[in-house]
């Protein structure tokens, strides 16, 4: 005999073995012990929960001729006969392939004959969404007000293309994604019937990437049973057959974004990429990852129910979480979010996800509110290092490093334009509207080696605003019209934990300025 698929091999038999969808099991029960079978159901809900399994135990259940509690006994004739495939009262049909108006006339004119055994003909169409415009017209009449024997069962996985003429008539029932939980404990279940040793934290995982489908979940299982086949399947070599990376690879990563590190980012990539690990996969796991961080950031000490992970996980989440703000962390979702639409379709998916790395640790190279948010942040913090490193050195400096370092020279002499620009630099900058102004009434004026203007500003949003190409030809635009010649500006940006005047000459002591009337 030829190997059955695991979905395949546990299918339920009863309505007690499907799990995750206790609503929908308990009303259709309900139906068939008092006798109120509907002519015409709509199913819908994502792949794999169960659609078509509970059209075919509904279809058995109300044929069966001894039905236990709601549910097929499984020993009539006509359970078997259903069961075996061989059944001509129920009837599947896949309306991607048959979707035509000529395929529903077929079914019309079938409806028309009695069942040959049994109370009911089952029509099972699958997929139904694929039918024609036609098609649907077709079938409304049938649908409406088919014959006593006849039920209707059709099943889709996006209920939106479905007609509004055809939702009316049928009773509607949404499947629910099942839990993380729920399709664990079915796995352990199967896995004891199979004997095989499977680690729990392995079952998890499954669960977890199924993403609400048992199915996909006894899919992924028989697939790493397959490759460590007659082995106790743990989580590592889980991971190995699914391409996933271990959580403790992402809490690596995080550290080397917040320390701006690229080049260990890279390099952890690297790691990522050499052990065949899948890039895709590899992007939603984070995705996930950086979803539990929040969340452990932003809630309460009753998390663990939501997130669904281990308590040694859950520790090193707060510690990670204590360290980084609700709003980085958000900033990370979105760009990693926007990166998962991307890498679908890509070819160069190693690329696009390094380029994210790169904007992670350069909040710079973005313009959006959050990356701005987290500038004005690294900004902060080098300020307050300058700070702490600064005062030391103040305290313990001597009259001989003093000395030793002495600060740049004036030189000989300042060309009059220059003179004339600084002595009435707030006249200047008053002309001007916002936020240019204010970057440049914080900005201090100095001579280059070649005779050049020289704006410094002391942070990085600053300089990143005046040296962008439209804004510097405006501030140079703006000085050449007053000078009435042509003036080149150069744009720097004071570096960290050093004063202005260690490095340049501060010319609004040399020349005297306008002065300066705030306004009301």
């Amino acid at each position: 005999m030829s190997y059955t698929a695991l979905y395949r091999k546990f299918r339920p038999d009863i309505f007690e073995d499907v799990k995750g969808q206790d609503h929908i099991v308990t009303t259709l029960r309900n139906q068939i012990k008092a006798d109120r079978i509907g002519h015409a159901y709509l199913f819908t809900g994502t792949r794999g929960t169960g659609k078509t399994t509970i059209a075919k135990l509904f279809a058995r259940s109300v044929n069966c001729e001894h039905p236990i509690d709601g549910s097929p006994c499984g020993q009539c004739r006509s359970c078997q006969t259903i069961a075996s495939g061989a059944s001509v009262n129920v009837i599947e049909i896949d309306a991607a392939s048959n979707n035509g108006v000529d395929n529903i006339r077929e079914i019309i004119d079938e409806v028309s004959y009695s069942p040959v055994e049994g109370r009911f003909k089952v029509y099972i169409i699958d997929e139904v969404h694929m039918l024609s415009i036609g098609a649907f017209n077709a079938l409304l009449k049938t649908l409406e007000e088919p014959p006593s024997y006849v039920i209707f069962i059709l099943a889709t996985t996006e209920v939106h293309k479905i007609p509004v003429t055809i939702l009316s008539r049928c009773q509607r029932y949404d499947f629910k994604r099942i839990t993380i939980e729920t399709i664990a404990d079915r796995l352990r279940e199967l896995m004891d019937k199979e004997q095989v040793h499977v680690e729990e934290k392995a079952l998890r995982y499954i669960a977890k990437t199924a993403d609400g489908s048992m199915r996909d979940a006894l899919s992924l299982l028989d697939q790493c049973i397959a490759f460590h086949f007659g082995e106790e399947l743990t989580y590592d070599k889980v991971l190995d057959v699914l391409g996933a990376v271990d959580t403790e690879v992402f809490a690596r990563l995080l550290e080397m974004v917040l320390a701006r590190d690229i080049t260990g980012c890279i390099s952890l990539l690297e790691e990522v990429v050499m052990q065949g690990r899948e890039l895709t996969q590899f992007v939603a796991d984070i995705t996930w990852y950086l979803r539990n961080l929040l969340l452990v950031r932003t809630s309460g000490s009753d998390i663990e129910d939501v997130i669904d992970v281990s308590s040694d996980n859950l520790a090193r989440l707060r510690a990670e979480a204590e360290r980084m703000d609700a709003e980085e962390i958000m900033r990370q979702i979105r760009i990693f979010s926007e990166l998962s639409s991307q890498i679908k379709y890509a070819t160069q998916k190693r690329i696009l996800i390094e380029m994210t790395l790169i904007k992670l640790c350069r909040p710079a190279m973005e313009t959006t509110n959050d990356a701005v948010v987290a500038r004005v942040k690294d900004l902060e913090e080098k300020m307050e290092k300058s700070i702490v490193q600064a005062v030391p050195a103040a305290v313990h400096a001597t009259e001989t490093a003093e000395a030793a370092a002495p600060g740049p020279e004036l030189p000989r002499a300042i060309p009059d334009d220059i003179k004339q620009i600084v002595g009435n630099w707030h006249s200047i900058v008053a002309e001007t509207s916002q936020p240019l102004k204010t970057h440049l009434k914080n900005a201090r004026l100095s001579l280059g080696g070649d005779n050049r203007l020289l704006i410094v500003v002391e942070d990085g949003v600053a300089y990143d605003y005046l040296s962008g190409e439209e804004n510097h030809k405006h501030v140079e635009d703006m000085i050449s019209g007053f000078l009435q010649k042509e003036v080149s500006v150069q744009v720097r940006n004071l570096d960290p934990g050093r004063h202005f005047e260690e490095s340049y000459v501060d010319l609004s002591k040399v020349i005297n300025m306008d002065i300066e009337i705030e306004e009301e």
